[in-house]
């Protein structure tokens, strides 16, 4: 058994096969297809954290709810538990996606919180980040 070996998706060895659809999506109802598994974890957490429980058909508690907090005061106890809530999500929804750095900003002049998400994916050598705006 191999140790600290990569694991390479399969579907990423067939560059012609879609895996899941981009986020936001374009105009018409057309679905771009994204076609590596980077991609599609990236707009699986977008669709997720923008989407509010009881939203979604047939999976009332699919969503991560962060528009719900659109409308709360701007204070630190409540970016601190916007941070808690979303990294906990992550660790119960996303096994696979590893925390590296969690920023909740705010700029309380313009009523704007940023949601900063550096994350990597365990065994592979996926890293991204994803960036949230709520104003």
């Amino acid at each position: 058994m191999a140790f600290g070996a990569i694991n390479k998706f399969p579907n990423d060895t067939r560059p012609r096969v879609g895996i899941g659809v981009n986020i936001p999506f374009n105009e018409g109802g057309v679905f771009t297809p994204n076609y590596t598994t980077a991609e599609s974890i990236k707009n699986n957490l977008i669709n997720y954290f923008l989407t509010n429980p009881g939203e979604r058909p047939g999976n009332p508690r699919f969503g991560g709810g962060l528009r719900a907090f659109i409308f709360e005061q701007i204070t630190n106890n409540n970016l601190e538990y916007l941070k808690e809530d979303v990294s906990n999500k992550i660790k119960v929804k996303f096994p696979n996606v590893e925390v590296v750095e969690l920023n909740v900003l705010a700029a309380t002049d313009n009523n704007e919180v940023t949601i900063q998400l550096y994350y990597r994916v365990t065994n592979t050598s996926i890293e991204d980040e994803l960036v949230l705006n709520f104003a």
